[in-house]
């Protein structure tokens, strides 16, 4: 792709971004997604594949509806209440709506069926976009509108997102599939604490979006998209693969590391909720990803390709790596020390 087409891209998207989340007024919100979403299309698709074409098809009829439904839903507050600020949504009916227009948006269940065949059709890179920076504006939405949002209903969707994510991602062999699965299942986590507390909310999904880059970023320095492409990759790079182990595991929340902070915050703001039986059934289906990170981790590190007399054997790589990866690899392992301090800002 040309580099100025790109830079335009780039500049539209943090324009989009930027306007979303600085706006009060619903009008300018739904203007910021509209510019995201037409900015992500051309990298969607520029690869000209059949399969890349499908996938910007599929994100941009996704995405008009979300839109389209998000403008229902404070035309509608307006309608009843003569408010336009994004903080006044008070009628009920806006509020179920917008909670499914955002749900649509982000890949919640039950409306995360666009969101792993985009990301198959997308390159490893777009799929990063879309699986962090792209859900950043609904995030906030979300989080300006908690106070008014139906609890029960984020709940039961959470719940569903948690499920689903961990049980369609047991059987994938590819691994953007597999990392698209991994975000619905983190999103459940988000939706069931944004309105007991959205500071809590946007942590976790702050700490979401660092990991992803990390295995995003990783996995597209070792261009791998298969698991059989993994398995070959411990004798080209093993420090990246042994990297790539410890990040997997992060992203399935397992102490010591990064990825335990907010779930265990989540699990202990629940309890404080006297919703103790919700966090024990989230924390029992977070068991299902982690068998598919392990399952990632074990293709990674601990499998080695078959060794015949015919098979050339794939050299360790002299190319040196990339320093986001190494800063965001590091940041995604070994942040959990800090918990103190985010316990006093929270």
């Amino acid at each position: 792709m040309n580099p100025q087409a790109k830079l335009i891209f780039a500049t539209s998207l943090l324009m989009g971004t930027t306007i979303t989340i600085s706006s009060n007024h619903w009008i300018l919100a739904w203007t910021g997604l509209e510019i995201n979403t037409l900015a992500i299309l051309p990298l969607i698709s520029k690869s000209h594949h059949p399969r890349a074409i499908e996938a910007a098809t599929k994100y941009f009829l996704v995405q008009a509806t979300a839109s389209a439904l998000v403008l229902f839903s404070s035309m509608t507050n307006a309608w009843h209440t003569g408010q336009w600020d994004i903080t006044q949504l008070t009628h009920p009916t806006s509020c179920l709506i917008l909670t499914s227009a955002i749900a649509m948006k982000l890949g919640l269940a039950p409306f995360h069926f666009w969101f792993p065949e985009v990301l198959q059709g997308s390159p490893l890179t777009t799929g990063l976009l879309l699986s962090t920076a792209m859900k950043f504006p609904p995030i906030t939405l979300l989080y300006m509108t908690s106070q008014s949002l139906n609890p029960t209903l984020l709940t039961t969707m959470a719940i569903l997102s948690t499920a689903l994510g961990g049980w369609m991602g047991l059987n994938q062999t590819q691994t953007r599939k597999i990392l698209a699965f991994s975000s619905i299942s983190h999103l459940g986590w988000m939706a069931i604490i944004i309105t007991y507390s959205p500071k809590l909310a946007l942590l976790n999904f702050y700490l979401y979006t660092l990991m992803t880059a990390a295995a995003f970023l990783t996995l597209n320095s070792m261009k791998v998209l298969k698991l059989s492409t993994l398995m070959t990759s411990w004798s080209k790079t093993p420090t990246l693969s042994a990297m790539l182990l410890l990040t997997l595991l992060s992203l399935a929340g397992l102490p010591p590391l990064t990825g335990f902070l907010p779930k265990w915050l989540i699990i202990e703001e629940l309890t404080k909720q006297e919703m103790a039986p919700t966090a024990t059934i989230i924390s029992l289906l977070s068991l299902l990803s982690l068998f598919f990170y392990l399952r990632l981790a074990y293709c990674s590190t601990i499998t080695l390709p078959p060794h015949t007399t015919n098979h050339m054997k794939r050299w360790h790589t002299n190319k040196p790596v990339n320093t986001s990866v190494a800063i965001l690899t590091t940041l995604s392992i070994m942040l959990l020390p800090i918990s103190p301090i985010v316990l006093t800002i929270m």
